[in-house]
């Protein structure tokens, strides 16, 4: 029995890390050294999170609260997010899961998928980067994530596989993770972009501006990686589970999936066509993912739009 949205909100949500590209530009803010964890390239990373906070296109919510620690300040203080942003990122449902103790061989991990959606899991920077260590993130990611409203099936995105190689110099995968279908055919050619319409936009009857394009082509894990791994040490999924990718980033900073990157941590605002500037995200902003996919001779599949809008914090 396939899933229903009712099964999703009480299901579990968890989110990873599958874009090399991401990681490497946030790592490099905080160590230019050596910005990218050893285990990235043998290891899909992620954390369990929550379903309670997930909306579908449409979803609003209040700038969140939290603590945050200012450089150079002895203490933290408490407050409204100062740095609020999204992520560009898609989700994978769960359809059959499997048992408790049974992993799921990479084999058969994409049998086990109902489809996927596009996916904002948005993030208070700020607070992230008080809380991240030593358990990584919770109140920075917990408030909202917005997925748009339609699943498209794995069936459906058969026309747009693609082969899934790694650099030749970077470590291959472990046998838990490798199998000649997943480096056949275990990428998507799926098209994303990202488009912001401001409070001022909207009230002067202006159209979204897009801020990024990117492919899920260059994601660094696959969807049967992903759900290989998950399981592997007995960890049971159930129907209505939902997993996020992670920020899907592209290899040039025109690419990136999140304003952290764009923007170069703020210290690079981006200007809009309006004349109006971002760092992060303010009040009233309104952030719209797109995906699609589409080539000569396949009918174009689209996966609507993930539309959130911040509103001001309740404080």
């Amino acid at each position: 029995m396939w899933p229903t949205f009712a099964d999703i909100k009480h299901e579990i949500y968890r989110t990873l890390v599958t874009s090399i590209h991401h990681a490497t530009n946030v790592g490099r803010q905080f160590s230019p050294e050596n910005p990218l964890l050893p285990n990235f390239k043998w290891i899909p990373i992620g954390y369990h999170g929550r379903a309670s906070s997930i909306g579908v296109w449409g979803q609003t919510f209040p700038r969140p609260l939290g603590q945050t620690m200012a450089p150079g300040a002895s203490a933290p203080s408490f407050g409204p997010c100062k740095r609020l942003d999204y992520e560009l990122e898609m989700g994978i449902f769960v359809g059959s899961g499997n048992a408790l103790g049974k992993p799921i061989a990479i084999t058969e991990a994409e049998a086990s998928v109902f489809g996927m959606c596009l996916l904002n899991d948005w993030s208070a920077r700020d607070i992230q980067a008080w809380e991240y260590q030593p358990l990584g993130p919770f109140l920075s990611k917990n408030f909202a994530t917005t997925i748009s409203p339609w699943i498209v099936t794995l069936e459906a995105l058969s026309p747009y596989r693609i082969a899934f190689t790694r650099v030749t110099d970077d470590p291959q995968p472990l046998p838990y993770l490798d199998s000649p279908d997943n480096s056949a055919q275990g990428a998507l050619d799926i098209q994303l972009e990202v488009l912001l319409q401001t409070q001022t936009m909207r009230q002067q009857d202006q159209a979204a501006t897009r801020l990024t394009q990117t492919n899920y082509r260059h994601a660094y894990w696959t969807v049967a990686q992903i759900i290989a791994h998950h399981t592997v040490n007995g960890c049971n999924l159930q129907p209505g589970d939902l997993m996020g990718t992670g920020t899907l980033s592209g290899p040039t900073l025109d690419e990136a999936g999140a304003l952290i990157e764009l923007t170069v941590g703020g210290k690079q605002p981006l200007t809009l066509p309006n004349g109006e500037s971002r760092t992060y995200l303010e009040d009233g902003d309104a952030v719209v993912l797109r995906g699609w996919c589409e080539k000569p001779g396949a009918a174009r599949i689209g996966f609507g739009q993930c539309v959130g809008t911040v509103l001001p914090s309740l404080s």
